[in-house]
């Protein structure tokens, strides 16, 4: 089944604790339709001391959250958008948002709320 959301698009949280950030997606689990973005959903991880990290202590981890619950943000209105799948003249598959239009393509910046 085909993903709404690649790895590297901006998308738009709309639902939970994050909900109205934009940040950029950094995984993607199809399996499992979970994805993680940056700076979304932060957990704690205890570490114990390693020869790597003689300190240990306590990490921030992004974790994974549901994939129904990002949508792409659209280029035009910069705001998140529906996809719709379109299929162009020469026969590839490419997604489009439904607000504005616009071929989606991987952004590289995101932003808090």
């Amino acid at each position: 089944m085909a993903r709404h959301v690649k790895t590297g698009d901006l998308v738009e949280v709309i639902a939970g604790n994050d909900k109205g950030t934009t940040a950029k997606v950094l995984r993607v689990m199809p399996d499992n339709d979970l994805v993680v973005v940056e700076g979304v959903n932060i957990r704690k991880k205890h570490v114990r001391p390693t020869q790597a990290n003689p300190q240990g202590g306590r990490l921030d981890k992004e974790m994974p959250i549901h994939i129904s619950n990002v949508l792409p943000v659209a280029p035009s209105t910069g705001k998140g958008s529906r996809v719709r799948f379109d299929i162009q003249s020469d026969g590839t598959k490419v997604r489009v948002a439904v607000k504005g239009g616009d071929e989606l393509s991987v952004v590289q910046k995101g932003k808090s709320k």
